[in-house]
């Protein structure tokens, strides 16, 4: 639990449903931009320009279709973010040996200190043929999950 009220709308500061919007000063050139950042994070997940106000000084002010529009950017690029994040740390390439249809995975561990990846391979039945760990800098393509699977799964080096 926060003690972050629940609403606020203010012409610089909108906090609602989970997010905050703040028009902050760009430090690059003169003018504006918004940071959109949700409830308990430390960073903003996304920063954009900001529109200046009709005195080209000052910031536009905050209202609610802007609110809503940065809300429904923002959601978006998080999911984005997610979804990028999963497909590199969830890799799958499937490979013909012979007659044999064969799922080579790659599933990365992230840590800071120890982070760790497994390769496996399953049939076409989804049964596991191999498992191994590898490196997480393994770089999983058609062929390396070939050369591994004509290897015999034999760890790769």
């Amino acid at each position: 639990m926060t003690d972050l009220p629940d609403k606020i709308q203010e012409p610089r500061l909108w906090r609602h449903d989970g997010w905050t919007a703040q028009v902050i000063k760009n430090e690059d050139d003169d003018g504006w931009a918004v940071a959109m950042t949700p409830d308990g994070a430390a960073e903003p997940a996304l920063i954009g320009p900001w529109t200046m106000g009709r005195d080209k000084k000052n910031p536009k002010p905050l209202d609610g279709n802007a609110f809503s529009t940065l809300l429904k950017t923002a959601r978006e690029f998080v999911r984005r973010s997610e979804q990028q994040l999963h497909a590199t740390l969830h890799q799958s390439i499937t490979v013909t040996h012979g007659v044999e249809r064969v799922t080579v995975r790659l599933d990365i561990t992230p840590d800071d200190d120890h982070p760790w990846a497994v390769l496996s391979a399953t049939d076409d039945g989804d049964e596991l043929l191999a498992q191994v760990r590898v490196a997480p800098a393994f770089k999983l393509n058609r062929a390396s999950a070939l050369r591994w699977v004509e290897a015999g799964f034999a760890r790769p080096a």
